[in-house]
């Protein structure tokens, strides 16, 4: 079998307790993708306990690939759930640049499969599944320089796939072909855990390795206290064990560490954001960028076998808190949203870190930062980790959605939420959602024009439906993904990425010397309304000033003015 690594041995002996890297030349490169699936193609020819399926597309034209390994051979979800086996997925590659995790995942099913009696508890207690490489358009661009912060390898992948999209960002919105063929991956595996691993970028400190853990305050309580108090701290003191001491990833809350760091909001754009929704828990390995690539593909291979290892010891009780928070996720109520930091709450911990300081740049001659590594220390700095919500939005018994917005339905349903359709025209009394306001980026970001801080309005109206529109039911698993996708005040919801722009733009207008007697009329047939242009001038001068601004306020106050204006195409059932 070819080896992983050129140039460098590795030789594990089998026990937990001993297992150890030995002595050998530096790792110094990473395999391209054809070496990868060639490998992983061997492994699945090899034995009998692993499988490498072929999945959906991308959008590099090559398929996506997941490799299965399970000591009880459940290569389907089916098998898996009969067995009660809690399933973990390792992803890849979304970042080809940052290529750590390949090398580790690849070398570890190598170090199973080649000795799977000393791994029995983990073969028989847990499903492994690996995607060998996400974004296989950027793997496919190698390069040895667009990362220009990292130490190694000598050639590595590209972030942006084949459309220069960062999949990191496509999981809610889903404009490429692997984040559609990861979703149906995903969903047909309902995983209990999901590792996505990286490179970090940001400041110098002693650490390899550093994680992001799925955000507590927006998760199932259950589910997060096991994350955070036991399966994390598990994950600590193994890689501690291992001479690999970890910590939380860091995101300064001012220039350096000392100034504290914040947990990382992975909201639903994110790859552990978007599992959250359906109650998995997620894991992100960030290895220092800066240190050599031999270590950092080391660090992340002892950090992915700890959590194997604590994930079987564990089996049952992380199948079944599953199927807890499955369970009230079904019967949730209310969505919380608009999360910011707390920043009157935080714990303090050890972190080793390097002095720095400023001096004089060599290109501009201003004062720039450095960190000095002959200057190593251990401070007690702030961890800031909770968030608060900021908006609370009451959930509908049910949404329905006119059949026209097809983009919308299909990513439902790729999601696997359940759907059904109007069998007849018909009409119903639902609550309409109108967009008040909201802000927009103002540069491209992901192919999209972002909208966010968006305001609405709720309203009661009888709308007639049409045979073929889609209802979708609140009382399912799917709760919390479908309100976070349809509620447009939902940081990444439909809306905020541009689905349903459509209905931003007015369709019919007025001449207004037309329109001049026709709201004179208007006004002298209902004087409340004459009232409230009153009420409306003295609270905004600018209108009190503007006679065209008055006319427009009377026209959308009057039946002439379309009321799809704004009017988000989901409607929600009243309850």
């Amino acid at each position: 079998m070819k080896s992983l690594f050129p140039f460098f041995l590795l030789v594990f002996i089998f026990s937990e307790a001993s297992m150890a890297q030995q002595a050998g030349a530096v790792l110094t490169t990473t395999p391209t993708y054809k070496e990868v699936i060639d490998q992983y193609e061997q492994l699945d020819k090899s034995s009998d306990i692993a499988e490498l399926k072929t999945m959906g597309p991308t959008n590099s034209g090559f398929p996506l690939h997941v490799f299965i390994i399970s000591g009880k051979k459940c290569f389907t979800k089916a098998d898996a759930d009969k067995n009660q086996l809690p399933v973990i997925l390792i992803n890849n590659g979304i970042h080809p640049g940052e290529p750590d995790g390949i090398d580790a995942s690849l070398q570890l099913a190598k170090d199973i499969l080649a000795a799977p009696q000393n791994y029995t508890e983990i073969l028989q207690k847990v499903v492994i599944c690996i995607i060998p490489v996400y974004n296989i358009d950027g793997a496919l661009n190698r390069g040895c320089c667009s990362r220009a912060n990292q130490n190694g390898p000598e050639e590595y992948g590209f972030r942006g796939n084949a459309k220069n999209l960062d999949l990191n960002r496509d999981f809610m919105k889903l404009d490429s072909k692997n984040a559609e063929s990861f979703v149906s991956i995903f969903q047909e595996w309902k995983p209990h855990l999901f590792i996505d691993t990286h490179v970090s970028d940001g400041a110098d400190y002693q650490y390899t390795m550093t994680y992001v853990v799925s955000q507590k305050n927006k998760m199932n309580a259950k589910l997060a206290n096991y994350q955070d108090n036991v399966l994390l701290p598990f994950i600590q003191e193994k890689m501690t064990n291992k001479k690999m001491e970890m910590t939380p990833y860091v995101e300064t809350m001012g220039e350096t560490p000392e100034t504290g760091i914040t947990a990382f909001l992975e909201t639903a754009r994110f790859s552990t954001g978007y599992a959250a929704l359906f109650d998995c828990m997620g894991i992100i390995t960030e290895t220092h960028m800066l240190k050599p690539y031999n270590d950092r593909v080391v660090a992340t291979y002892w950090l992915l076998f700890s959590t194997l290892g604590k994930m079987a010891k564990d089996a049952k009780q992380i199948f079944d808190l599953k199927n807890e928070a499955i369970k009230e996720t079904a019967s949730m109520k209310n969505l919380s949203s608009g999360w910011k930091l707390d920043t009157t709450k935080y714990s303090e911990i050890n972190f080793k870190g390097y002095e720095a300081g400023h001096k004089p740049s060599e290109v501009s001659g201003l004062q720039r930062l450095y960190y000095d590594k002959t200057k190593p220390y251990t401070k007690t700095i702030k961890n800031y980790t909770e968030y608060k919500s900021t908006i609370e939005i009451a959930l509908p018994s049910f949404y329905i959605i006119p059949q026209a917005w097809e983009r919308t339905i299909d990513n439902l349903k790729l999601n696997g939420v359940p759907v059904s359709y109007l069998k007849r025209d018909t009409t119903i009394e639902v609550e309409s959602t109108y967009i008040e306001k909201y802000e927009t980026v103002k540069s491209p970001y992901e192919s999209h024009y972002l909208h966010f801080d968006t305001k609405i309005r709720h309203e009661k109206q009888t709308i007639k439906f049409s045979k073929g529109d889609v209802i979708v039911k609140m009382n399912t698993p799917m709760n919390r993904f479908v309100a976070e996708a349809l509620e447009p005040q939902a940081q990444d919801s439909y809306f905020n990425w541009n689905y349903f722009d459509g209905t931003l733009q007015q369709k019919e207008w007025f001449s207004d010397y037309v329109f001049e007697d026709i709201a004179a009329g208007l006004l002298k047939e209902h004087p409340e309304l004459r009232t409230q242009l009153e009420e409306a001038k003295k609270q905004d001068a600018t209108l009190n000033e503007n006679a065209n601004a008055q006319l427009i306020w009377v026209y959308r106050h009057s039946r002439y003015y379309e009321k799809t204006h704004n009017r988000l195409p989901v409607f929600r059932g009243i309850q």
